[in-house]
């Protein structure tokens, strides 16, 4: 896999988007970005990276074949990938947060953002970006943040971590067709705060307990409330209180 090292970008995801634009690249291209001046997280928020301790990345990853209307299932694929790298060094209590930050405990560890150019018919190319706190230890103003090096105590390189998750990714990548529902199995089992009760607001603020049933298959959270109806959630419409 060919890998772009880059000192200072504003953001990786942009960078490689426009790169595959004017030239033919590699699927499973990477950029890796030792500063990210402009990181985004989902729907605009912004990711914060203290310079050189972090992994911020993007993927190229091309001909993902998914009809548009399970793109989530993308997401799911590549959530489980970081999810199992983080197993595989011992990382304990991994889960994902709906709907992609990767959690260590009732920690954020890591964020996903994904942006699909759709083709005709049931194929995709997707630009996949991932934040993963590696060997930062200040979070004196993320107190719901931790990284892998307070976790374990170990350092670890950036460029071999980039590798790893994307060798994971590809792996499952090549098991799209076969695999998915075992996929989606796994996200359920590994999705934070899955049926436990849970204190929750909306986007006018309004607060309520819910519990989490799980994620359909267009991406939406969905909520058993006290009266025992069910509700469904897109992004940024809910967000949870822990």
């Amino acid at each position: 896999m060919q890998i772009i090292k880059l000192s200072a970008i504003d953001s990786t995801n942009d960078y490689l988007k426009q790169l595959s634009r004017e030239k033919k690249l590699d699927n499973f291209t990477i950029v890796v970005a030792n500063e990210q001046t402009k990181g985004r997280g989902q729907m605009g928020s912004k990711w914060v990276s203290e310079v050189g301790k972090n992994l911020t990345f993007s993927v190229l990853v091309k001909n993902v074949m998914i009809p548009n209307e399970k793109l989530f299932d993308w997401n799911i694929v590549v959530a489980l990938a970081v999810l199992e790298v983080l197993e595989r060094h011992e990382i304990q209590k991994v889960s994902i947060k709906w709907p992609n930050d990767i959690m260590a405990d009732s920690k954020k560890v890591g964020g996903i953002l994904i942006e699909n150019v759709l083709k005709s018919g049931e194929s995709f190319d997707s630009v996949v970006g991932i934040g993963l706190n590696l060997n930062q230890t200040n979070f004196e103003d993320l107190p719901k943040a931790t990284s892998l090096k307070s976790l374990t105590n170990k350092n670890y390189d950036i460029f071999e971590t980039a590798e790893e998750i994307v060798k994971k990714i590809e792996e499952k990548y090549q098991q799209l067709d076969k695999s998915m529902t075992v996929f989606w199995n796994k996200y359920h089992e590994k999705l934070f705060k899955i049926d436990k009760p849970l204190a929750f607001e909306d986007s006018k603020n309004n607060r309520f307990m819910g519990i989490i049933q799980g994620v359909t298959h267009d991406g939406k959270l969905q909520v058993m409330l006290e009266d025992d109806s069910i509700t469904f959630f897109n992004i940024k419409e809910i967000q949870m209180l822990y």
